[in-house]
């Protein structure tokens, strides 16, 4: 979970100076690192060739508390669900946009076959 924690560092303190803690402390930061897991969610795309261009097609939503074997082994859990590709994990607390972190696993596109889920 190191990963998603250095995600979610800048977004946190910015959240808790915002809320006029200058100076958080450790378990200040965890508090809070916790909480905003609880309210988030991961929103998994992959990269596709579309229109001379490239698009993010959506394959899943879901709160961040469903995803957990996502969060322990991207790589795996994206390799066995839709192959190789480009994918795109975008986090979000509610509303807030938090951060995306991109992944490459190997493989063949299982993805193609896959619906597209709506925004």
């Amino acid at each position: 979970m190191d990963w998603v924690w250095e995600l979610y560092r800048k977004y946190i303190t910015k959240s808790l100076i915002a809320g006029g803690n200058l100076h958080p402390s450790e378990a200040e930061l965890e508090a809070a690192f916790v909480k905003a897991l609880a309210a988030s969610s991961i929103t998994v795309l992959v990269q596709e060739p579309w229109m001379n261009s490239v698009r993010f097609k959506g394959l899943a939503r879901a709160p961040l508390s469903e995803m957990t074997e996502l969060i322990e082994n991207p790589m795996g859990w994206l390799r066995e669900r839709y192959g190789g590709g480009k994918f795109k994990l975008n986090f979000h607390e509610g509303w807030n946009f938090v951060a995306t972190k991109n992944f490459k696993p190997d493989g063949p596109p299982l993805w193609k076959d896959a619906p597209e889920i709506s925004f």
